[in-house]
């Protein structure tokens, strides 16, 4: 696993985390009638049963119960090795878009991202890699690397990621466009190794939530050396 790492495109962070929250925030509220599972609530608490994508995000749930507060992503993204000024920001964006996404049936929307409904969350322009359920979807996966890693098999480099997020974009739906973007550079960034790729077996394990814990013992290791 590499390490951190300057962020790609930079300089257009500000724009693309101001358009999710202004997007996705309405884009939300929009959607927050449609039909979720409401049994998934009960499977979480009791840890059987959990999608793909809950596994993702259960690394951000500190006290395990189903809510993961603004608070718990930003010391969660501060875990895992991301700055603090950048976590507190991306984390804002992060609750502003995907909060009232997963906000279940019968309560108020909030910026709370609930882990039952986090398949509320999954917005057009992305790979595929999740179905509407939040099921890892391994052939749409595959696809990701079949048809983008030109350089090297099996790993991306940055403007291979960019060809692919812009390949995926859904014309219909341009708000989700920043969605895909922060996500990816995001993933870049934990991912990436020394020579600027990411490789297969590094994004599956941020696709099911396996990588984050490492990420956090890595982190303890460099502050307990420095």
């Amino acid at each position: 696993m590499a390490g951190r790492g300057q962020w790609p495109a930079v300089t257009t962070m500000n724009v693309l985390l101001t358009w999710i929250v202004c997007c996705n925030c309405v884009h939300g509220y929009m959607h927050f009638g449609r039909k979720l599972n409401a049994a998934a609530l009960a499977k979480y608490h009791a840890g059987d049963n959990m999608t793909d994508l809950q596994h993702h995000v259960q690394f951000f749930d500190k006290n395990k119960d189903g809510i993961i507060t603004l608070t718990e992503s930003i010391q969660s993204f501060i875990a895992i090795g991301i700055e603090p000024v950048f976590a507190t920001t991306a984390a804002t964006a992060t609750h502003a878009a995907f909060g009232p996404l997963t906000t279940p049936p019968g309560k108020l929307p909030s910026t709370n991202i609930h882990v039952s409904h986090i398949h509320g969350a999954i917005h057009a322009s992305d790979t595929g890699s999740y179905n509407k359920k939040g099921m890892f979807v391994p052939e749409n996966f595959d696809k990701i690397f079949k048809r983008h890693s030109h350089i090297k098999p099996n790993a991306l480099a940055w403007w291979e990621i960019e060809a692919m997020l812009i390949a995926n974009r859904n014309i219909l739906q341009p708000w989700t466009w920043p969605a895909a973007e922060l996500e990816w550079q995001l993933i870049y960034m934990l991912g990436k190794d020394s020579r600027g790729y990411l490789h297969k077996d590094t994004v599956r394990g941020i696709y099911d939530g396996s990588v984050f814990p490492k990420l956090a013992e890595r982190t303890v290791t460099l502050h307990s050396e420095a």
